[in-house]
């Protein structure tokens, strides 16, 4: 009973999983059959969508193409109302800029150029298309015109705003250099700065556009007046505070400065030295020029083409630099003839210019490079001038010592220091300022033969600044030497005009001792010591000498009172009339030679306080020496009656009357 109940729910659950299986079997047969309906439908959709799309194409094709060739007809069109556009403006440029052409680029330099452009432009249509056109004509007339406005204001331009150099402020320029530690106010702006920039825009276009270099000599000219009106300036600045204590330097400058050395003077033996303040004009001139030529350079590099840069720049310097040339020379002339008239110290102006250009050539080299051979080598010829002229002074000096003739009358009546020595030490003293231009000067007419110096390839060279250091001492130590042999010659035979030995003896001793003294207070002594060992041993030698001479002169006022002449007799005895004259006569003869030689010598001259003194000592030791023995032996003996008249002084008196030797105002 139970089994067949189990079977019979059983069935059922089939059954029933049976006809769910039909209902979901009959719901997939109607989608399958609703999806092949909608197939159908949307393929007759597109295939009705297809036949109206190549409909359309077959409608719009050439729709589109009339569109496209109407608007390239329409592009057609508008590029030749574009053209005609453009080529009725050139038509029309002549008109259009005439006005501002005529009226010229003054403060509207940018408007001008734009105009300057279109014209070009114009030009270049008209040539190109229609070259017989009378617009053409025109517009050429008109681009002339303003290429003509544009060369004027560019002249005008630097015209007006090209000024000289304040010499003040060259000075200040000069001392900024190495002697001022920071100046942020010397500056040297030749031109302002918006005027510079339209300088450079018309040459710019003169160059490019303008095909004219004509402005490149209107731009020399101009530099180079101003340029020599600036270094004119600085002279004539000179010139004026040459004779007052006016302040050269700006007082910005002169505040700032460490300490303003001043340049020492060339002293001109006898003379007044009134060239100092044209050879310190000239020296200063030429460090001028060097900065103000590289200033004028560094301006004419942002205004003038770079390939006509070194040619310009050439002739722009030459004014000013042939007029120092031309001063030099003339300097160089003037010494010249102040040496043919035997004016040997006028070559010490020479010396520091000499110098100077030395110092500054490789600066000058540097300024001048890239110019006209011409140009670089005036300095050198400068240079070589002097040195020449230099050469010949110095030699003739040389001889002018030596040959000086002994004229009485130039003789120093006190036996002092003669013009010739005092002359001759100064002139030498003045060289150790210049030895290396010295040197330089001796070895241009190759000295060494005169010198018998042995001449070294090494040190002699192409030219003479290659000298080494030692020859170049040894050349001017023998030159000193030569000149001190000359001297020490010239005075012994000036010493024998005086009618006197002791006072050539004083004359020497003076003379010799001076040059002694001012070879020990200068670098002279070792300058001579290079050729002489031991010069001022030497000059004391002769020093003696000259006072072992001199005291000879005493020897008519000693020998009468010396032992060997002295009366001999008993003490205590009656002298005998031979004896007490032969007594009186010794004192006679002390008495008249001391008077005398103390009236002559007491205007007699030795400057020299040591040397006064020392000789005064000696003459006391033999002098009063002698006498204080005679005095003592003779004094109490009854020789006469009349005492005072043959024993007038005491030992004291003579004394006082030796240490009054060489004073004339005693």
């Amino acid at each position: 009973m139970i089994a067949s109940e189990d079977a019979s729910a059983r069935k059922r659950h089939i059954e029933e999983k049976l006809r769910q299986e039909q209902e979901t079997l009959l719901f997939i047969r109607e989608s399958l059959e609703k999806s092949d309906q909608l197939t159908k439908n949307m393929v007759s959709i597109l295939s009705s969508f297809e036949s109206r799309l190549m409909q359309l194409e077959n409608s719009i094709i050439p729709v589109h193409k009339q569109t496209e060739n109407l608007q390239r007809l329409q592009d057609n069109v508008d590029k030749t109302l574009s053209c005609l556009d453009h080529v009725i403006s050139y038509y029309h440029v002549a008109k259009d800029t005439e006005k501002i052409i005529k009226e010229g680029p003054a403060g509207r330099l940018e408007e001008y150029l734009n105009c300057m452009a279109r014209i070009q432009k114009a030009v270049e249509y008209f040539q190109d298309n229609n070259p017989d056109s009378p617009e053409l004509n025109r517009v050429k007339l008109l681009f002339e015109k303003g290429k003509e406005s544009l060369e004027s204001e560019f002249r005008n331009l630097l015209t007006r705003n090209s000024k000289a150099v304040p010499p003040v402020v060259i000075l200040d320029l000069l001392a900024g250099d190495d002697e001022i530690e920071t100046v942020d106010d010397v500056s040297l702006e030749h031109l302002p700065e918006n005027i510079l920039q339209d300088l450079i825009c018309i040459s710019m276009w003169l160059v490019e556009f303008g095909r004219n270099l004509d402005f490149m000599n209107v731009y020399y000219q101009i530099r180079s007046n101003q340029l020599d009106r600036s270094i004119k300036g600085l002279k004539e600045h000179f010139r004026k505070n040459s004779s007052s204590s006016g302040v050269l330097y700006s007082p910005a400058i002169q505040n700032k400065r460490k300490d303003t050395p001043s340049k020492k003077a060339i002293k001109r033996p006898g003379k007044e030295d009134m060239l100092d303040s044209e050879i310190d004009s000239y020296i200063h001139s030429i460090s001028a020029f060097i900065k103000l030529a590289q200033s004028e350079y560094q301006l004419l590099t942002e205004i003038i083409p770079e390939h006509h840069q070194k040619r310009t720049f050439d002739s722009l310097i030459q004014e000013a630099l042939d007029g120092l040339m031309v001063e030099g020379e003339s300097i160089v002339s003037t010494a010249r003839r102040a040496i043919m008239r035997h004016d040997y110290s006028a070559v010490l102006t020479i010396f520091p210019i000499l110098k100077h250009l030395k110092q500054m050539k490789q600066e000058f080299d540097q300024v001048l490079q890239g110019t006209a051979a011409s140009t670089k080598n005036k300095l050198p010829v400068l240079i070589t001038s002097m040195e020449m002229t230099g050469a010949k002074a110095l030699e003739e000096f040389a001889d002018s010592i030596k040959n000086d003739p002994d004229k009485e009358y130039n003789m120093p009546k006190d036996g002092t220091v003669h013009e010739l020595t005092s002359n001759a030490i100064l002139f030498l003293q003045q060289l150790l300022d210049f030895q290396d231009t010295a040197s330089a000067m001796l070895a241009s007419q190759v000295l060494g033969d005169t010198y018998n110096i042995p001449l070294d390839p090494r040190e002699t060279g192409s030219s003479t600044s290659n000298y080494n250091s030692e020859f170049s001492k040894r050349l001017l130590s023998n030159y000193i030497c030569k000149i001190l042999g000359n001297l020490q010659l010239n005075l012994h035979s000036k010493a024998k005009v005086y009618e006197d030995a002791a006072l050539g003896a004083v004359f020497l001793l003076n003379n010799f001792n001076y040059i002694l003294k001012s070879l020990e207070k200068s670098e002279l002594i070792q300058l001579v010591a290079v050729t002489q060992r031991h010069p001022d041993k030497t000059y004391k030698g002769h020093i003696a000498e000259q006072l072992q001479t001199y005291q000879r002169s005493w020897f008519k006022v000693t020998t009468p009172i010396t032992e060997s002449n002295m009366p001999t007799f008993q003490p205590g005895t009656k002298l005998k009339d031979k004896e007490r004259q032969a007594i009186k006569d010794r004192f006679k003869a002390f008495n008249d030679g001391l008077e005398e030689l103390c009236k002559i010598q007491k205007s007699w001259a030795i400057p020299d306080k040591e040397q006064r003194n020392k000789i005064r000592r000696a003459q006391k030791e033999n002098v009063t020496g002698a006498y204080r023995v005679f005095w003592q032996r003779y004094s109490n003996v009854p020789f006469t009656k009349n005492t005072e008249k043959y024993i007038k002084y005491r030992v004291e008196q003579v004394e006082e009357m030796i240490e009054k030797l060489f004073d004339t105002s005693a």
